[in-house]
């Protein structure tokens, strides 16, 4: 083989040079670029929290935060009071707010709590932003409860003192036995007061209930405790699609495998059978996306940056059934019209990071998806003209916002799982630490 002259090896050499220095400053611009696209969904996903909440201290409504914004302006979600609380200590930390402005609102709001209607510690789904009192004939839940209650010890270990004293008094009245089905080791999903039969469906399957079953298993009152083998009963089926099999909920839907994940750390516990509820959420939002990927011949808004099906606004309305395969038995349980939520995607970011900020990025690339309070609820390419959400819903914005700031530093996780509650729900059901070799 012939020597390559000394001057082409030197121009050769200085071309790889200039290369690698030109890949290493475009990857730096393009994480730059999507650290701050973070940053500003973030901030702007907090103050939803902060801005769309009863500010006025003499209502007996003070800290409850809207469902919605525009829409519904009287509707508070307790889910979304959940989120909230829990959004108060992630603004403090990034500096939007001041300590005490945090600890204010959230002390007010806990005593709001306290106050308002409840059913054994259990509060109505839905319920009036000034009032407190019940909105729609809407149910008591026993999910959103849960997910209220994540956010009222989360800020509790966040504050202490106080907040932890009104914290614990509120957690430690829910009466969680109350709500479960003896005959089935079950939960309910509902409780009507004024319906026959009061108790309504049942946590059958999986789904974003996890949590419901640690709250339940740390309460110190043996009374209100739950038995263990109401979490082992629901139904695990295990199917894959296209990969590794994971335990699916019904309608496949992405929020499924994510709520109970922003608060409790499921990474390097697993369950008497073995289950790692971390890696199944990684299965099934890497499903999710190779199923957008495999159906974007059907859907035009769906491509491999352009997915995360899951419970969101569509063009004719709110929608739970948005999903993906592997869904309820025969794989026809979700219902899927084209739409996508920024949620969806981001949700995961815990999960599959390089492809959720893929997803980012395209989701910068949409006109108009950017709003007062960071990406609107979803979008929709299906019809002549695109279609953009002109809402934005708490519990998106809520999920977006806590999965993020786990991703940036596990603020969420590391606060919520020194909770003395937690831990012992962890011994409860019997959870064990995965020790790497």
């Amino acid at each position: 083989m012939k020597k390559l002259p000394l001057v082409i090896l030197v121009i050769v050499s200085m071309f790889t040079l200039i290369s690698c220095e030109w890949g290493k400053k475009t990857t730096n611009e393009d994480d730059k670029f999507i650290e701050q696209a973070i940053l500003e969904e973030m901030e702007k996903s907090f103050y939803f929290f902060y801005e769309q909440a009863n500010t006025d201290p003499d209502s007996p409504g003070y800290g409850l935060i809207r469902d919605r914004y525009p829409d519904n302006s009287s509707i508070a979600s307790i889910a979304s009071v959940g989120f909230g609380l829990t959004a108060i200590p992630i603004g403090i930390e990034n500096g939007w707010i001041t300590y005490d402005e945090g600890k204010t609102r959230v002390i007010g709001t806990l005593h709001t709590l306290r106050n308002i209607e409840h059913h054994n510690g259990f509060y109505y789904h839905f319920v009036n932003i000034n009032t407190g009192k019940r909105e729609w004939n809407s149910e008591v839940s026993s999910i959103d409860t849960a997910l209220l209650m994540a956010g009222v010890l989360f800020v509790g270990e966040y504050f202490g003192d106080e907040v932890k004293t009104l914290a614990s008094e509120l957690y430690e009245r829910v009466n969680w036995n109350w709500f479960v089905d003896k005959n089935k080791n079950m939960f309910y999903m509902s409780y009507y007061p004024d319906r026959t039969p009061s108790f309504q469906g049942h946590w059958d399957f999986y789904a974003e209930q996890l949590i419901l079953y640690f709250l339940a298993s740390g309460t110190p009152n043996e009374t209100y405790r739950i038995d263990p083998v109401v979490y082992y009963s629901f139904i695990r089926d295990r199917r894959a699609y296209k990969g590794e099999p994971f335990i699916h909920s019904w309608f496949g839907s992405l929020f499924t495998y994510q709520y109970s994940h922003a608060w409790i750390d499921f990474r390097d516990i697993v369950d008497k059978q073995g289950v790692n509820w971390f890696e199944n959420s990684v299965h099934a939002t890497i499903a999710n996306r190779q199923y957008a990927i495999d159906m974007a011949n059907q859907f035009k808004t769906f491509s491999e940056n352009s997915w995360g099906m899951t419970a969101c606004d569509g063009p004719n309305g709110y929608s739970g059934l948005y999903g993906a395969k592997p869904s309820g038995y025969t794989d026809d349980a979700h219902k899927n019209d084209g739409t996508i939520p920024p949620s969806g995607a981001i949700g995961s970011i815990v999960f599959l990071e390089k492809e959720v900020k893929e997803a980012i990025r395209y989701f910068e690339t949409i006109e108009w998806l950017k709003g007062k309070y960071g990406y609107k609820d979803s979008y929709n390419f299906e019809g002549k003209t695109p279609w953009i959400a002109s809402n934005v819903i708490g519990i998106n914005k809520g999920i977006t916002l806590l999965m993020l700031q786990n991703y940036r530093d596990e603020f969420v996780w590391k606060t919520f799982m020194k909770n003395e509650y937690i831990q012992q729900a962890i011994i409860n059901l019997e959870f064990t630490t995965i020790y790497e070799d």
